[in-house]
């Protein structure tokens, strides 16, 4: 049932593939936000990090050549996990909540794809891929910097949705 990994570079390898694979639904999920979001700016802020997620996506793929193996998608349930809890949200959300409601799912995936890439970042080092260290240091760039809009983002729209309350 489960894929036996025997050594570092397999070990390596499968998460690589995983972050492959969390990467193309993350592209998909960027989608269906940009559709759900309010704000516009929120829009061109999932248009934008699609964009990045684009060159992840390429960099991932080209790790793989790299260390001369052939792009191989593995299974993220974290990342299934966090879109699936995400809709389910935002079908919970009244109307004006939404935005807010995307913002913590997305906020929670950012936090996954930089943990992610600084665990591929370590494996990479110990096993001589230096080439491969400065592909997976750009995405996790992207992503801390994703992160830090998101958060600001948050942080405007949980001020106005209090303002509203109150």
């Amino acid at each position: 049932m489960f894929e036996k990994l025997n050594t570092p570079h397999e070990a390596f390898t499968y998460q690589l593939g995983s972050a492959l694979s969390m990467e193309r639904k993350v592209l998909d999920m960027l989608g269906d936000l940009e559709d759900e979001a309010d704000r516009d700016q929120l829009k061109r802020q999932f248009r934008h990090h699609a964009d990045e997620t684009h060159q992840q996506i390429a960099n991932i793929e080209q790790a793989f050549a790299d260390i001369g193996e052939e792009p191989d998608d593995k299974p993220c349930l974290v990342i299934e996990a966090i879109d699936k809890e995400g809709k389910a949200n935002i079908k919970k959300a009244d109307d004006e909540l939404v935005d807010l409601v995307i913002l913590g799912g997305a906020a929670e995936t950012e936090h996954h794809e930089i943990a992610i890439y600084e665990c591929l970042i370590t494996e990479a080092e110990a096993l001589g891929h230096s080439a491969v260290v400065t592909l997976l240091r750009e995405n996790l760039e992207q992503e801390q910097h994703t992160l830090r809009e998101v958060q600001k983002a948050t942080q405007q729209v949980a001020q106005g949705a209090a303002r509203t309350v109150a």
